[in-house]
């Protein structure tokens, strides 16, 4: 059946319409805290259950229990610090403040602690560096002095150009009822689908109900696929190559932290709550450079047994000339010389350049979705 809601109930903490417009009529009188994009849309994914059974900004007994024990204080799984960072107030403990981006008020916010904390602890324990190289840590060293946790109410969405695609946990829990789904295997992407995604995605699919992609949207690094490219590349996928009704597509706004094999489970964890029974776990998932080992990902899960999600692990793909398929390691007998791995920096200059990829590495259908932006990177 559909995963469980971690922690035992989707939350939902979005203000009544009722109740959000008394407060924007009032707002003028409570004290106001600005927040950055990735803040926003944590604030978002709390009030839609996306981070269940969070209600808002971590507590201190929460904070020093996830980073000393990669659980909540009443031995939840967490491992991530969704956390509010300040550096002057003028709002103290039992306050009510709102929290806006750029000036949109986004949420009201109910201060239950300030506190202190020490920013090279907290790099060090959830990126396992202090080397302000790794995006992670230098976002970090960047926070002001003081972390605020309360309760959120959200009172107003960010702009979404992708609403359509956006589905919440309520929903797609109940789509996968719908479709008769009692297993389901999660897979998360950044990038456009080549013909190595597909290969993992379908063979984890042989195993369950259905299959959820569900792209992570947000900021962006130069030269990374636009949003828009990679929902249009998987369009193009499921059009041609997914039978229908064994796959959902549905995006989720999140800013991702690089944290390697913390944030594998954070991202099981999200999943999870949107009703998936396994996630697919990928080599260095979640990584960026060389601060993690390649399997550490797989790793961790071992020390989550009451997790509730099933992790799948399935080799990286490529394609072997001697089978004549894409294949991997654990199934393929043959020398290296035979292997023909697929190389995202080389699939960006064949795009760049307006090269279709071979068929053994990505599908043409897909180059053509990609191809028809005049530019599809992020500059």
């Amino acid at each position: 059946m559909v995963s469980k809601p971690h922690g035992g109930r989707i939350i939902r903490r979005v203000a009544s319409k009722k109740a959000r417009e008394r407060i924007l009529n009032e707002q003028h009188e409570y004290p106001k805290i600005g927040v950055e994009h990735g803040e926003a849309i944590d604030v978002e994914n709390i009030a839609h259950g996306v981070y269940s059974p969070l209600t808002g900004f971590l507590t201190e007994d929460d904070y020093v229990s996830v980073l000393d024990h990669m659980r909540l204080s009443d031995d939840t799984p967490w491992t991530i610090p969704v956390v509010l960072d300040v550096s002057d107030r003028d709002f103290g403990e039992g306050d009510a403040v709102l929290l806006h981006h750029n000036g949109h008020i986004v949420a009201r916010m109910h201060v239950e602690e300030i506190y202190r904390f020490d920013k090279k602890e907290f790099a060090e324990r959830v990126f396992k560096t202090l080397d302000p190289s790794h995006p992670g840590v230098s976002r970090v060293y960047a926070m002001g002095e003081y972390l605020v946790g309360g309760e959120i109410e959200l009172l107003n969405e960010l702009e979404n150009p992708f609403a359509s695609y956006t589905l919440r946990p309520v929903e797609t829990r109940v789509l996968f009822r719908e479709r008769g789904w009692k297993t389901i295997v999660a897979f998360q992407t950044r990038n456009v689908p080549h013909l190595g995604h597909e290969y993992v995605q379908k063979a984890a699919l042989t195993f369950v109900d259905g299959l959820f992609i569900n792209p992570v949207l947000g900021r962006k690094k130069t030269g990374d696929f636009r949003d828009e490219v990679i929902i249009r590349a998987y369009e193009a996928l499921f059009r041609h190559y997914y039978p229908r009704n064994a796959a959902v597509l549905a995006t989720v706004r999140y800013e991702m932290r690089y944290a390697g094999p913390r944030e594998a489970i954070h991202h099981a964890i999200m999943r999870k709550n949107f009703g998936a029974t396994h996630l697919i776990v990928g080599r260095d998932h979640a990584g960026v450079g060389d601060y993690y080992g390649p399997y550490e990902a797989w790793e961790i899960f071992d020390e989550f047994p009451d997790l509730g999600i099933t992790p799948m692990f399935i080799r990286e793909a490529f394609y072997c000339r001697k089978c004549g398929g894409m294949v991997n390691a654990k199934i393929c007998s043959h020398d290296e010389e035979f292997r023909i791995r697929i190389s995202g920096t080389k699939l960006r200059a064949m795009i760049s350049e307006g090269t279709a990829p071979p068929e053994h590495m990505m599908r043409r259908e897909v180059f053509e979705a990609i191809s028809s932006f005049e530019n599809p990177f992020v500059e």
